[in-house]
């Protein structure tokens, strides 16, 4: 591909993109190169990359926490601008082809739709047409019911982000994600003047609408809890969206001829994480919420994984200003690597003990100072996703990384054996350190490992298309800090992928 490919109409689509055309020359080279899979060594299990705090270290831990919580160093950052349609896949199917023969979608109506949080507003809506929900559902109206459910006739949740539907139902009110999110960032990252602190990220469409939730909702909230909410939004950026390929890895073009640009993904997101000027960040996906009544451990292991994160910072610190001032010698670059190799897991070479004091000093500080994340992992009940991993670098060393199915040569049967073996799921449960030793802020772009991009295979007006999506936020975005994984209860990881999802105890605030 030639930048001469271009026309003068395609380089004004590029540039209303926040795009340069040798960022998207880069983009269509990335296609013709190809994602390189990683090398899985082995799963991390437990006492092999993945650690359990134990009962001992605990009230240390949610001390360390509390105290710098106290001092408004921290904030809660929840990506909220995936969208809701994949959660009513089976509804559509339903909605789609009338298919009133299908026990499994149709026994959702028959049997439990009055059990959803949104069913008194779906009522209400039925009603202000004259119609009644439960007529409907006797007369076995399913399509017409949807129609209200999915639609902009309706509650138009096929058009919705997942923050902006309702979850969950208590005796006086219903809450969505979004506000079951700004509950437990009222519990878990409240400071000594009562205020807390969390970033949406949001779709550009879907701006307004949330906004206009955060408005309706935020004075309640405030007063229930006797805090000030810091509300901030951002919108995964135009220019970070990646140019879509035919199969001959051409730029793909519409029925008007114009250039196909698409979201890049999670990694997208990565840009937005950069701008958060807090010390420490909570990272969490917006549908893996509780109600109230399940929200304990949830907030105990929030605390407990970001203590031990804030103490292992503390650490590492220590040990920088140690080794860097002029009387360092080797029993203290010594402890160092030893700390570096327990607590971090981090490998060196097998030259690396031949090598000169000073080499061995800079290797071992640019290690060290780099950024760092404490990431919650449960045990793997069989849910599709990614988990941790021993990855082999480049250099013969070993990295944790958080790896996703799409990374792996699926041909290699010795990779998909270690694949098939994890004991582990990554919930997303991340809490970040972002600030280097000296209280500057890393510029966390200069840590993305560049080739772990993904290729996948899409279709638009009935044409395949090949789209490129950004090395993932937890997954290659994150690929150089300095990783840590602590294992967390099942009881902190309960996503809603499917409508279904909701009717499940941990969603039914029984």
């Amino acid at each position: 591909m030639k930048p001469d490919y271009f026309s003068d109409t395609d380089r004004e689509e590029i540039k209303k993109a926040g795009l340069t055309e040798k960022a998207v020359m880069e983009q269509i080279e990335a296609f013709e190169r190809g994602p390189i899979p990683v090398r899985l060594d082995r799963p991390c299990t437990i006492d092999d990359g993945i650690i359990i705090i134990s009962e001992s270290e605990r009230e240390d831990l949610l001390h360390i926490y509390e105290e710098e919580m106290s001092r408004g160093r921290i904030v809660k950052f929840v990506p909220a601008s995936g969208a809701a349609s994949r959660m009513f896949r089976d509804w559509f199917r339903l909605y789609d082809t009338k298919d009133l023969g299908n026990a499994v979608i149709t026994s959702t109506f028959e049997d439990n739709l009055n059990k959803f949080a949104f069913h008194k507003e779906l009522k209400n809506i039925v009603g202000s047409d004259g119609k009644d929900l439960d007529g409907l559902l006797k007369d076995k109206s399913y399509p017409e019911i949807l129609d209200y459910i999915l639609s902009p006739k309706g509650l138009n949740y096929a058009n919705l982000p997942k923050a902006l539907l309702k979850f969950h139902l208590y005796p006086d009110h219903s809450r969505t994600p979004l506000e079951e999110q700004l509950v437990e960032a009222i519990l878990s990252v409240n400071d000594d003047k009562n205020t807390c602190r969390i970033h949406f990220t949001v779709s550009d469409s879907h701006r307004k609408p949330v906004e206009d939730l955060i408005s309706r909702v935020r004075k309640s909230y405030e007063e229930h809890y006797g805090v000030t909410l810091e509300i901030s939004l951002s919108i995964q950026l135009p220019s970070t969206d990646t140019i879509a390929v035919d199969g001959k890895n051409r730029p793909f073009r519409n029925d008007k001829n114009s250039l196909v640009f698409r979201p890049g993904g999670h990694g997208s997101l990565l840009k937005n994480l950069n701008t958060i000027d807090d010390d420490f960040i909570f990272l969490k996906n917006i549908d893996n919420v509780v109600p109230d009544s399940l929200k304990g451990e949830t907030i105990l292991y929030k605390k407990l994984i970001g203590g031990y994160l804030i103490n292992l910072q503390r650490e590492i610190f220590n040990h920088i200003a140690l080794i860097s001032a002029t009387q360092s010698d080797e029993a203290l670059l010594g402890k160092a690597a030893n700390f570096s190799r327990k607590k971090l897991n981090i490998t060196y070479p097998e030259t690396f003990d031949e090598r000169k004091f000073e080499e061995r000093k800079d290797f071992l500080l640019q290690k060290l100072n780099r950024p760092l994340r404490v990431c919650g992992m449960v045990k793997n009940e069989g849910e599709p996703g990614g988990g941790p991993f021993w990855v082999k670098e480049h250099d013969g060393t070993l990295s944790l990384q958080i790896i996703e199915a799409a990374q792996i040569d699926k041909h290699s049967h010795v990779q998909s054996e270690i694949w098939e073996s994890s004991t582990h799921f990554n919930p997303v449960d991340i809490v970040c350190a972002v600030q280097n030793y000296r209280g500057e802020k890393f510029d966390l772009e200069r840590y993305v490992d560049p080739d772990t991009y993904i290729i996948t295979e899409k279709s638009q007006e009935g044409r395949s298309l090949r789209a490129l999506e950004l090395p993932g936020l937890w997954n290659g975005s994150m690929a150089k800090w300095n990783t840590v994984f602590v294992e967390v209860p099942l009881a902190t990881f309960n996503p809603v992928k499917t409508v279904d999802d909701l009717l499940r105890k941990e969603h039914r605030n029984l």
